[in-house]
Order: C-alpha cells, then sequence, then structure tokens
C-alpha cells in the first residue's frame, strides 16, 4: 500500500534554508502553483509560527540520488509557499535568481505582532530568530517511486471531499488585516460564553459562524442595523483591512456589551428563545443600543447601566414572542435577516425589555 511507504516526520526550518542554499531542495517543481501570497498572509504565517502554533503538513518527495554529484533532493510537493514565504523573510538570497523583492519582500505587520512589526529577522531578538529556525514543520515525505501522475491523484483526492467553504471561512482565507484578526481575537475571548449560552455549538464554532456574528456587531456599530449579507461583510472585511482606526472603542464596546450580558443574562440565555442566532442578534442589538446608542459616535464613553429585573423580563418576553404584536410576529416569521425585520424585533426588545 501507498501509505506504508510515506514516512512522517518533522524537520526545522534551518533543514529547509540548509537545502535551499545547497541545491538540495526543488522549490517549485511543475506541478506547483508560484508565489501568489499576499504581505498579509505571509506576516500572518510568521506570526503563527512565533507563537509556536501548528501549520498545515508539507508534502515532499524524496528525488534518486544523483550518481555522479552524489546529490540527494527533496521535491516541494505541497506547501511551497509556506516555505518560499520563511526563506525569504530570513535569508532573501537564499533564494537565488528566484528572488524578487516585489513579490517576495514583506515584514511582520503590526496587526499580527506590534511587537515585531516592521522588522526584517536580522532585527528581531535573538531568541525569536532562534525560535523561527527552531520551528518544526510536520513533513510527509512520498518515495521518488512515486511519479507525477500518482502525485496529481493523491491531490485530487485530498480536495474531492465535497465540502463548500462558508462565507466566514472565504474571509479568513482572503483577508490578514487589521480588522480580521480583531474579529478572530475578540470571538476567541468570548469562546465560553457562545458555548455556556448555546449560541454556538463546536460544529459551529468550526464553521467560524461565532467569528461571523462578532463581525456583524462591529458592522453594527460602523453602520447601524443593516441586513445579514456575505456581500455585505466582505466588503466590510476589504475596507477595514488596511486602516481600522476605530479598532480600539470597537473593541471595548463589544467586550463592555458582553459582560453586561454576562451579568445580568448568563443563567437565563440558555433557557429563552434568545440563544438562536437571530434573536440573540436582536439582543445583543437592543442592549448595545441602551449602552451606547446604534449610530452613536465611536468615541470612548461610559455605557449606560441595564434596568433591574432584566432577567425576568428576558423570559418573559421570550415565552410570548409568538403571540406579541402583529408586526412582530410577521418579522420572525420572515427572514429575520432583513433589515426592517431586523430592526422590528429590536425595537420591541428595547420597550419590552424597558431598554429604551
Amino acid at each position: 500500500m501507498l501509505t506504508q511507504s510515506v514516512t512522517k516526520t518533522q524537520y526545522k526550518v534551518s533543514d529547509f534554508l540548509n537545502w535551499q542554499k545547497s541545491e538540495l531542495l526543488v522549490l517549485i517543481p511543475k506541478f506547483q502553483r508560484r508565489s501568489v501570497w499576499r504581505p498579509g498572509a505571509k506576516s500572518y504565517l510568521l506570526d503563527t509560527m512565533i507563537k509556536g502554533y501548528p501549520i498545515p503538513i508539507i508534502f515532499l518527495r524524496e528525488q534518486k540520488t544523483d550518481l555522479s554529484t552524489l546529490k540527494h533532493k527533496r521535491q516541494v510537493v505541497d506547501g511551497q509557499q509556506r516555505i518560499r514565504t520563511v526563506l525569504s523573510f530570513i535569508d532573501p538570497s537564499s533564494l537565488g535568481n528566484q528572488y524578487d523583492a516585489a513579490r517576495d519582500s514583506f515584514q511582520i505587520k503590526k496587526a499580527h505582532n506590534k511587537d515585531l512589526a516592521g522588522k526584517n529577522f536580522d532585527e528581531l531578538p535573538e531568541s525569536i530568530r532562534q525560535s523561527i529556525l527552531d520551528y518544526e514543520f510536520s513533513v510527509q515525505v512520498l518515495p521518488s517511486s512515486i511519479d507525477d501522475t500518482q502525485v496529481i491523484q493523491i491531490f485530487a483526492r485530498m480536495n474531492s471531499t465535497g465540502y463548500k467553504l462558508n462565507g466566514q471561512e472565504l474571509r479568513n482565507a482572503g483577508f490578514f488585516g487589521e480588522f480580521k484578526t480583531s474579529m478572530y481575537q475578540l470571538a476567541a475571548e468570548q469562546l465560553s460564553r457562545w458555548e455556556t449560552w448555546k449560541i454556538f455549538t463546536w460544529d459551529n464554532i468550526a464553521r467560524m459562524d461565532e467569528v461571523e456574528i462578532t463581525s456583524e456587531f462591529a458592522q453594527l456599530m460602523l453602520s447601524g442595523v443593516v441586513g445579514r449579507s456575505q456581500k455585505a461583510l466582505d466588503n466590510l472585511y476589504k475596507a477595514k483591512d488596511v486602516n481600522y482606526p476605530e479598532k480600539n472603542e470597537i473593541e471595548r464596546r463589544f467586550q463592555v456589551v458582553m459582560d453586561l450580558m454576562n451579568d445580568n443574562l448568563s443563567t437565563t440565555l440558555p433557557n429563552t428563545n434568545f440563544k438562536k442566532r437571530p434573536l440573540f442578534y436582536a439582543l445583543f442589538s437592543a442592549i448595545y443600543d441602551r449602552a451606547y446608542g446604534i449610530g452613536s459616535r465611536l468615541r470612548k464613553k461610559k455605557a449606560k447601566r441595564l434596568p433591574s429585573g432584566l432577567a425576568d423580563k428576558l423570559i418573559r418576553v421570550s415565552e410570548t414572542l409568538d403571540s406579541g404584536p402583529e408586526d412582530v410576529v410577521k418579522a420572525l416569521e420572515r427572514r429575520t435577516t432583513h433589515p426592517s425585520s431586523r430592526k422590528t424585533v429590536i425595537n420591541y426588545l428595547k420597550k419590552s425589555l424597558r431598554l429604551d
């Protein structure tokens, strides 16, 4: 069987650097794509490694030893862009005439690591440089007996599961700037609450649903109540990818509102209809409006206190949603992701929970 001849191992970054300098690494075989990563993606990879987090497996293929030179080369089958990114950061000269400053040059971005931002490899602290060189890639090595046809078949099977990326997964793959970094950090900090409040299952979290709704809350603070739209979120990520001046205030307000919900509704939420995503969005929006005002300027100000007895009111509202005002019932029956439906439900909650 093929799997019995595949070697699973680990190699340090320094191993790849030495192989490249010794011309023992075939970095761009004929079936590999050329480097197309943007600087943000490269910065994100370096920071991932500096933090010691794992990255996807790299696939190599052994080449037969050249009997005239006695050199034993390794061919990169999958992972060329990851390896190229690291080598060009550490030592651009190692890429020889393959190096293109316009394409390969980059520095770590402030959004990913503010302490190391704007520094080249030789400007980093010695301990950081050593950690990068000692970072171990998980590698699977294919034997030289596997030909190009088999390699193509292997990767065709690896990518034929029919698993379609959702909108947030696509944004995760396409953006690496200030906004994306902030949204993922904010969502991760609330992990225990997403679970305790039963807003998201672990399957939802694996699909990044909690990051998407966090992005919607940032969108609420920036633009008011809008419809739930993948295109609108794509545009928001694009607009704030490089320049995100509202970052600190949005992060602070999001954390304050989540704390207010935790302090007042933590044990109540899981037992109400408000654990459902559309209603949770409406509840967060209503509380945010009470605390800061939807559409208010994003400058630092103290949040207004919530009224007493909010948990009991939430239970009563949850139990009577189906028999509420006609416009609210219709809004819940229709798409609650439409702007007008969202506003109807939010306004009803503000009045019923005495948040106005």
